[in-house]
């Protein structure tokens, strides 16, 4: 049976729309003496980043947390002054997604963001120019559950005011590809802005 075509495109925030220079935080270890690839190890520790995804635990406290981390190797001035540095660092957006994102708004297709963001989230959208380019903002620290859980893909849909029949997903990582196909809806994993032609063509009425 053919697929629904897509009404509503739901997009990732990190590695989609929004860009992270890894030059920023290599620079900063080198600075303050830290092992190469320590910021990112100690913040992405799932058991450490999965409660400020969820919305048990505040951006602030888990930054905290890095930091207390890197305590033991460079004293808590150093540690704290190194994770202040690299948490201004906010990322850059992606010219041709936010192109791509006005273009499909304009046709009359409500665009999402579905994101494994913190509390911080509105503050960076506020700060990247975001505020009103996007219909529904669909955060994981509000929702109280992550990507790629059933749940937040029906929380998202529900956002959206549209069937998971009818939303296009879009995200760079496998395993939110197929949670999003587990729960209903149609899936694209991102690889660039080559991918746009695809989904023109795949929201094209």
């Amino acid at each position: 049976m053919a697929r629904e075509r897509p009404t509503a495109l739901l997009l990732d925030f990190d590695g989609v729309l929004r860009h992270w220079d890894p030059a920023v935080a290599a620079g900063i270890e080198r600075e303050y003496g830290l092992s190469a690839g320590v910021l990112g190890e100690i913040a992405m520790h799932w058991g450490r980043l999965q409660p400020v995804l969820t919305g048990q635990v505040s951006h602030a406290d888990w930054v905290s947390s890095v930091a207390d981390a890197l305590t033991e190797s460079v004293g808590p001035d150093r540690a704290r002054a190194a994770v202040q540095q690299w948490q201004r660092y906010r990322g850059e957006l992606d010219a041709d997604v936010l192109a791509f994102v006005r273009e499909v708004r304009a046709t009359g297709v409500r665009v999402g963001l579905g994101t494994n963001a913190t509390d911080l989230l509105d503050t960076d959208l506020a700060e990247l120019g975001l505020v009103g380019e996007l219909d529904v903002v669909v955060n994981s620290s509000v929702v109280g559950v992550h990507k790629p859980a059933k749940e937040y893909f029906q929380a998202a849909c529900a956002a959206l005011e549209t069937p998971p029949a009818r939303v296009l997903f879009v995200d760079d990582e496998d395993w939110a590809v197929r949670g999003a196909r587990a729960a209903g809806l149609s899936a694209y994993r991102w690889s660039g802005p080559e991918g746009l032609r695809y989904l023109r063509a795949a929201l094209a009425h």
